[in-house]
């Protein structure tokens, strides 16, 4: 019989309290794979949201706060950017082309965003993919909608259907603009990003929902049929955001300083890699926190493994001794201490793994609807096999201590010991 296997039949004794040390160690390896996964996939969905965009231009604020608004739908905009601002900068003549944004309003919990055909044109997300139909096509008329993989899927949605938008970005809105249906045109296809759970209408479509509205409230004296909005000038007074791209690389940093200091208003133009560069920044301290936080925890799983050893050595010294009687020299002791530790752990291990892809499967539609998060339930990468790996070592090493007692213990001292 060799070493594991005895370590096996060892462990399968006392099965009570191994099963107790196994349950640890695995919620520990399930915390601590948990928590660097979510780091990875966090950064990994943020940076794959945009891409070929070279500018993001809003009103002056924090870029924090426009790239999250414009980029992740998180936010609001603190405030607007006039239309006569945003054609003067699109006539630049280093701007090749943009992509104007207006939020503010929703349907059922979802962002609406109000745009024009360059979105379908010119937005890049992951590695410069574009957006493409899995229904229909982009909007033609006032009154059609484009809606995300997400939300055409979470609620059932068809083309031709009818539907209507609520004032305001509140899941549930007692402000709505029910005389102003949008008929569904197109379904993108899924991109693992915020458009996947946006609706997408014209600019003069948004326009047109607001005829009658004054300071975002409706004055019924004002109030239009859709058919009548339609004759008014739905030209947009004023966007939330826009994106740029501009004809050479080298003019970026000339056209951001010119946005910067633009004197018809105070506007701000953003690096989309910049911003992101200080958002890790900013959330390297939590993710740090995290990270060693759930490290002791597993520490303590591993602690409290050798404590149960160690607190069983004396107990048994009368099965070390009939090893020894039977044939089994002090480093077939030794092994045996070392592959129940080594067994334990790798045990706890592939349990831990069960439990994070069994949690990650569970929590995906929840982190998904309500933080953005597209958690991929991927294979271990070469980072989380290190750390496994580090695991198994670590507890090897913690065991030797245990297993160089029991390897002093000597045949007298256990035969001698009492029942």
């Amino acid at each position: 019989m060799n070493i594991l296997q005895l370590s096996f039949k060892s462990l399968w004794h006392r099965r009570s309290s191994a099963f107790l040390v196994l349950v640890v160690v695995s919620l520990s390896v399930t915390l601590l794979l948990g928590v660097q996964r979510l780091r990875q996939e966090a950064r990994l969905s943020f940076s794959r949201s945009i891409a070929g965009t070279d500018l993001i231009v809003g009103a002056r604020s924090g870029s924090l706060n426009l790239l999250l608004y414009s980029i992740f739908r998180i936010g609001n905009p603190t405030n607007n950017i006039s239309w006569q601002s945003y054609q003067a900068i699109r006539e630049h003549p280093n701007v090749a082309w943009t992509i104007p944004l207006a939020l503010g309003d929703s349907h059922r919990g979802f962002r609406l965003i109000g745009t024009d055909e360059h979105y379908f044109e010119h937005y890049r997300y992951g590695r410069q993919l574009p957006l493409s139909f899995a229904k229909g096509g982009p909007f033609s008329s006032v009154y059609d909608v484009v809606l995300g993989a997400d939300v055409a899927q979470n609620l059932g949605y068809e083309l031709g259907q009818q539907i209507t938008m609520s004032h305001g970005t509140a899941e549930v809105s007692l402000i709505k603009h029910g005389d102003k249906p949008f008929t569904i045109v197109g379904v993108l296809k899924k991109t693992g990003t915020a458009v996947d759970k946006s609706l997408h209408i014209s600019l003069a479509g948004l326009e047109a929902m607001h005829v009658g509205w004054e300071g975002g409230v409706p004055i019924p004296s004002l109030s239009l049929s859709a058919e009548a909005a339609l004759q008014q000038d739905l030209t947009p007074k004023v966007i939330s955001a826009f994106l740029l791209g501009v004809k050479s690389k080298p003019a970026i940093f000339s056209l951001q300083r010119g946005i910067n200091d633009y004197r018809l208003e105070p506007l701000m133009a953003i690096l989309p890699g910049v911003a992101l560069q200080e958002l890790w920044s900013l959330m390297s301290v939590a993710e740090t926190a995290l990270f060693v936080v759930s490290s002791l925890v597993l520490l303590s799983a591993l602690i409290a493994m050798l404590s149960s050893i160690l607190s069983s050595l004396k107990e048994r010294q009368r099965e070390m001794a009939i090893l020894r009687a039977v044939g089994a020299g002090p480093r077939h002791i030794f092994g045996l201490l070392c592959g129940e530790t080594l067994l334990l752990t790798f045990l706890g291990c592939a349990l831990g793994l069960a439990l994070l892809y069994l949690s990650l499967a569970l929590s995906r539609p929840w982190l998904e609807s309500n933080y953005g998060l597209f958690i991929g339930v991927n294979p271990p990468n070469s980072l989380e096999w290190l750390i496994l790996a580090f695991i198994l070592l670590a507890s090897v090493v913690m065991s030797l201590g245990p297993a160089y007692l029991a390897y002093r213990q000597t045949l007298s001292d256990g035969l001698s010991t009492k029942l």
